[in-house]
């Protein structure tokens, strides 16, 4: 077995209020991937933060080839072959891909201006290492999102990566995308690269990695080689405790259509949508990334009004010129983007649950600060966000208590209709089964729910009925009993329509 090219000790880091890192230990060999593994807020961050430079642990040692070191900045990690590629991307939209790679290393002439030359031929040399064709003189602007990773993934080589520590990676990513990154990481491991590979996914770590950590709460709960492992028993690592029922839904009484679409347009992006959603249903929506799922929950929503078309809510034809006529109306959406969109990250916990219902709160210009206060803790209790306290900026709570801020947020105006544009996307399992769980049992409370999802266990574990985007079009539509993974994949895609199935009484819309 090789000596670790990296090894941490006993880290340990807090910040005010938090113990992030508890004496955590973590290595990572040449030539393996190694998963690492946890809910939001376990400390992943933090440890990867420390290994790239950005943060120096409180105490602990870091070992890199035998050899205790203090890294005092990135510029550190990078030096020792440490490269990290995060979710949000570091690259220059308006630079070629070229520049991109060679940024602040451009190679120099004989006069010390830049040597172009030299500079595209080492950067199609990096992207045949990585068996990728790119047209390095292209901007970075006009590439893909999984064309912009390669770019990531080929600076890091450039530096002579030996580490590289890769962030929920698939986030962002198409099916397409996905198989190409797995190759680029598999190569990457036969060249004797080290990986260090965070995902939420547990199919791509079996697929993927050679072992897995898991932290919790800080602290390290175990490393397993993944051939030892099982997806029941990494959950119950994670979570401490097993999760028997990762989508609990709940049989509930369906009642009279809350929303009703007839011939939704809006040019070039939806065209001709006619659907409807009941009271107490939850309605799934899928589709491949593109296929206009989110475009039409926004002309819903009236952040991009449709051009022609129909909306009625409780039977009553409506206007949705806005977010506001929406919200009079009784329509919440909840955001796939959830910090640029569902939160005003600066401010508090308790700022950003009662956003909606200010007004409600104010009396002659000034908030009643002590309702605020009951409405904000009233919401903490209820959908359990775990923070310090109402007043902890929201931009430092977990992934998962940011999506139950902004649940809370529009759950204060009592809505009739929730949408949910990927209710799950890049939260822990832990909290993905407690927001599932909340969906069920506002549900049960009469409330319409269309949610928007890539992940088809969510949409086949939550849905009384399933609809299919593609192109901007409703395409299929399935009763919960009839829908599958094979059918919905296939009518995303374009294959030929199912076998027709009787009508389920639940929906008379047609859909085209």
């Amino acid at each position: 077995m090789p000596e670790p090219l990296l090894e941490l000790r006993g880290i340990t880091k807090t910040f005010p209020g938090v113990v992030a890192l508890d004496g955590v230990s973590f290595d990572v060999r040449p030539g393996e991937v190694h998963a690492l593994l946890g809910e939001n807020g376990a400390g992943k961050s933090t440890l990867i933060k420390i290994i790239a430079g950005a943060y120096q642990p409180d105490s602990g040692e870091l070992i890199f080839n035998g050899e205790a070191v203090r890294l005092a900045s990135p510029r550190d990690a990078a030096a020792r072959g440490v490269a990290v590629i995060y979710q949000e991307m570091s690259l220059y939209p308006e630079l070629s891909v070229a520049e991109n790679i060679f940024t602040g290393r451009h190679p120099r002439g004989p006069l010390g201006s830049v040597d172009w030359r030299r500079m595209v031929d080492g950067a199609e040399a990096l992207f045949r290492t990585l068996d990728v064709e790119l047209n390095v003189r292209h901007k970075v602007s006009r590439l893909t999102v999984g064309n912009r990773q390669r770019v990531e993934i080929a600076k890091a080589l450039s530096q002579q990566a030996r580490i590289l520590i890769m962030d929920e990676p698939t986030a962002s990513l198409t099916a397409h995308d996905v198989e190409i990154l797995f190759g680029i990481v598999r190569r990457l491991r036969d060249q004797g690269v080290g990986i260090v590979y965070i995902s939420h996914r547990l199919d791509e770590v079996f697929e993927l990695a050679d072992r897995v950590t898991v932290l919790r709460d800080g602290k390290y709960v175990g490393t397993l080689d993944v051939k030892e492992a099982t997806p029941d028993r990494l959950i119950s690592m994670m979570v401490g405790r097993t999760l028997d029922n990762l989508f609990p839904k709940e049989t509930v009484p369906i009642g009279a259509p809350v929303l009703e679409v007839r011939g939704l347009t809006r040019s070039g992006v939806v065209e001709d949508i006619s659907f409807e959603v009941r009271r107490g249903e939850i309605v799934g929506l899928s589709g491949l990334v593109g296929s206009g799922r989110s475009d039409l929950a926004q002309a819903i929503f009236g952040a991009h009004p449709p051009d022609r078309g129909e909306i009625r809510i409780d039977g009553k034809p409506v206007r949705v010129r806005t977010p506001r006529d929406a919200m009079r109306l009784g329509i919440a959406y909840v955001s796939e983007d959830r910090q640029r969109q569902g939160l005003v990250l600066p401010m508090s916990v308790k700022e950003n649950i009662t956003l909606a219902v200010l007004t409600d709160l104010t009396r002659f210009g000034f908030v009643r600060l002590r309702d605020e206060e009951r409405q904000a803790e009233r919401s903490v209790e209820r959908l359990r966000v775990r923070t310090p306290s109402l007043m902890q900026q929201v931009a430092n709570l977990s992934g998962g208590n940011q999506q139950k801020v902004v649940l809370s947020k529009w759950l204060l105006r009592r809505p009739k209709l929730l949408i949910l544009d990927e209710p799950t996307r890049g939260i822990d399992v832990g909290a993905k089964a407690e927001i599932h769980r909340l969906m069920s049992e506002l549900a049960a409370q009469g409330i319409g729910i269309l949610m928007i999802s890539s992940e088809l266990p969510e949409i086949l574990g939550m849905s009384d009925r399933v609809l299919v985007m593609r192109r901007g079009r409703l395409v299929a539509e399935f009763a919960r009993a009839d829908a599958t993974q094979e059918a919905i994949i296939g009518q995303a895609m374009g294959a030929p329509p199912p076998t027709p199935v009787a009508s389920t009484g639940v929906s008379e819309a047609p859909v085209t």
